[in-house]
């Protein structure tokens, strides 16, 4: 699944479309698409891991879902879900749910909450968090009314950077961890985006699809945990469950 940092890329690349028509729609989305035929692009923004194009009275949500991707003045040997053609190219994306949002993007999303926007408050994550204090921290990472953007790539790797077991609860960790977690969400989000700009993100990566820890050189454990029962890679003896109460 692309986390945020893969949807400020697309972004950007597809930047060059803000304030142009859209002159043909075509795809196999059962969505009315051909309602954006004839519209002006007014705004291309993302919000976590969606992709908004606001025209006048509404926008379209593209969430890229397990196996989303897309195209840029370029194609795949694939019907696109949508395709849209403006005199400077055209914008394939495959495999994504669409959705149109009638209301404002400012009425809708709060982009406090995305990990990569300016306006992120790390006040409002620290609130939310300590009011889910049965929550374990593997899905509080996960949970994009907290930490939007952020992926199972990014949960992996921040857990082991503040050196935190991925199944203790939040209302465990002492208030100085909990806000290098906080504040690892966004750095490693901006590391993972340089890296995947420069096509080395994998080489980057510590512990998630690994086998041995950097830090102690012992075996990294795999298992599926939390809620949503994600693959979660850490190490037994680096991470630890915190003793007290924070």
């Amino acid at each position: 699944m692309p986390e945020g940092p893969s949807l400020v890329i697309m972004r950007e690349a597809a930047a060059k479309f803000r304030g142009k028509t859209v002159r043909a729609v075509t795809g196999n989305s059962t969505l009315d698409i051909a309602r954006m035929q004839g519209r002006r692009v007014r705004s291309v923004r993302s919000w976590g891991k969606h992709f908004l194009l606001e025209f006048s009275g509404f926008s379209l949500r593209v969430h890229m879902l397990l196996f989303g991707s897309y195209r840029i003045d370029d194609e795949k040997p694939a019907v696109p879900r949508v395709s849209l053609r403006f005199d400077n190219g055209v914008l394939n994306v495959y495999a994504s749910s669409l959705k149109y949002v009638e209301a404002p993007l400012d009425e809708v999303y709060d982009w406090r909450t995305d990990v990569l926007s300016p306006e992120w408050s790390v006040t409002r994550a620290r609130a939310k968090l300590r009011a889910r204090p049965d929550v374990l921290v593997c899905d509080a990472l996960l949970d994009q009314d907290i930490f939007a953007g952020v992926g199972n790539i990014i949960k992996n790797e921040v857990l082991f950077r503040v050196r935190l077991h991925p199944a203790t609860p939040v209302g465990r960790v002492p208030p100085r961890q909990l806000g290098r977690l906080i504040a690892q969400a966004r750095e490693y989000s901006f590391d993972f985006l340089a890296w995947k700009k420069a096509g080395v993100l994998k080489r980057h990566w510590q512990v998630h699809a690994k086998k041995t820890c950097p830090a102690c050189g012992g075996p990294l454990t795999l298992e599926e945990l939390g809620t949503r029962k994600r693959r979660t890679f850490f190490c037994p003896t680096c991470q630890h469950h915190p003793r007290r109460n924070g």
